[in-house]
């Protein structure tokens, strides 16, 4: 029986790495997908449409949540961001991992309708250190810098609703044990529902001599 893939829910204060540690896990595992997110904020310096994001108007990613198109979606700071649902549904029954980066609300969202989602928190190893990440992007004024930090405080509240959290700290050891904790994942029963209801009919019928 084909393997269903599992959904990956990947959220972390802004600056903590998150994009780079997917292009990592990405670039050396084949067996993940990386779902790209709707949102109404402006491209940063070198993000492509259709690759880091899909850069949309307000009205248009509006028009998509009226059409059921997206899985989930959330507002922070000031801006749309949200999951695209045909992409992610066709990647799952082809038997890729999908990860989602999103936030802690669309995160919860997510859950809530995929109970078997698997919810990683990345952080820094320490608030200094997710504060000179921020300011050496150089894209963003020390107001914004300012607005994230303070929203991170507010995210930190979030951060046991997770299973595991992911120290970004040496980019190496960290694409590594994401990796091992996903391997680990794959095999929970609420994440094998089929194979299990499989070797259930198997064993009837070999109770029934069939």
């Amino acid at each position: 029986m084909k393997r269903k893939g599992i959904l990956i829910v990947v959220s972390g204060f802004s600056g903590a790495g998150k994009g780079t540690l997917m292009k990592e896990l990405l670039k050396r595992y084949d067996n993940y997908a990386l779902s790209v997110s709707m949102t109404t904020r402006q491209p940063r310096e070198g993000e492509v449409d259709g690759e880091s994001y899909f850069f949309v108007d307000k009205e248009t990613f509006e028009k998509t949540i009226e059409n059921d198109g997206l899985i989930e979606y959330a507002s922070y700071c000031g801006n749309y961001y949200g999951t695209p649902r045909e992409y992610v549904e066709r990647c799952l029954e082809n038997g890729l991992d999908v990860i989602l980066e999103i936030e802690i609300q669309g995160a919860l969202k997510v859950k809530g309708k995929f109970p078997e989602a698997l919810l990683l928190f990345v952080m820094p190893p320490d608030a200094a250190e997710l504060k000179r990440r921020l300011e050496d992007r150089g894209t963003e004024s020390p107001e914004v810098i300012r607005q994230r930090l303070a929203r991170a405080s507010e995210e930190a509240d979030g951060i046991e609703k997770y299973e595991y959290l992911i120290i970004n700290d040496d980019l190496d050891e960290c694409v590594r044990e994401m990796n091992d904790i996903i391997n680990a994942a794959r095999k929970a029963p609420v994440r094998n529902r089929r194979m299990i209801a499989d070797m259930r009919s198997q064993l009837n019928a070999v109770v029934k001599g069939e």
